[in-house]
């Protein structure tokens, strides 16, 4: 009689047990399969990219005129560069530059004799190098200007271009035109995600995630660097919905 209700009340705690362990796993169940639904509507986004560009016109211009004089006494070497300095005011007044924009650096001076070991020497034992530099916001005067400069050759100046000397076009004025251009570069992703979303059977949600990529500013090309193109790119996270 013992031996039986043990029997019968071992058997009632391993039906009780397995109904608790199957309502376990039912409950468990559904809550790993609403996790995982969480998780899959959590994870629908796309990711896309938007572009903004502009066309603009410089609007600052840094007008090197590099010159080299020579002369076998540092005294004649110093009279060639005041007078050639002089000879290139007088080319910019008479353009309407204003002399206030115009700066000269001090002069390079080479002993040439000293760097010589054996064969023939030049003619002058001195040589200077020096910059008048024209920065101005009248552009359209330089672009003018640039190939009359020409004049001062023939008057002795000996110019002495080159890439360290070029003409520098700038454009100063990003900040004003930033908003604009960072909110087009955002509603061209937006389109862009739009499309991905129709294709996709799904709408467009709120922005996620939104990275800002830098501004680039570059010459329309090499004959025009006077004008410039001005990019921007935005990578934006949007959510997807149902």
């Amino acid at each position: 009689m013992t031996g039986s209700v043990r029997t019968t009340a071992v058997i009632g705690s391993a039906l009780i047990l397995g109904g608790l362990l199957a309502l376990g796993l039912v409950w468990g169940g559904s809550y790993f399969k609403g996790a995982a639904e969480v998780w899959q509507q959590s994870s629908r986004s796309v990711t896309v990219r938007g572009l903004a560009e502009r066309e603009v016109a410089a609007d600052m211009v840094l007008w090197p005129l590099n010159y080299t004089v020579n002369a076998n006494s540092l005294s004649d070497l110093e009279q060639q560069l005041s007078s050639n300095e002089q000879l290139i005011r007088q080319f910019l007044d008479a353009r309407g530059f204003d002399m206030g924009n115009v700066s000269v650096t001090p002069p390079r001076i080479t002993d040439q004799f000293s760097n010589m070991y054996g064969g023939e020497r030049p003619d002058e034992r001195y040589r200077a190098e020096a910059t008048l530099l024209l920065r101005t916001d009248n552009v359209s005067g330089v672009i003018e200007a640039v190939p009359q400069a020409t004049a001062l050759v023939r008057q002795g100046v000996l110019l002495s271009p080159s890439y360290e000397y070029r003409t520098e076009f700038l454009f100063t004025g990003l900040d004003a035109i930033k908003p604009e251009m960072i909110a087009e570069a955002t509603a061209d992703a937006r389109n862009a995600a739009q499309q991905f979303a129709e294709d996709s059977g799904s709408g467009v949600g709120g922005i996620r995630q939104a990275t800002q990529g830098y501004f680039s500013i570059e010459d329309l090309d090499s004959y025009t660097p006077h004008i410039k193109r001005i990019r921007v790119v935005t990578t934006v996270d949007y959510a997807l919905e149902e």
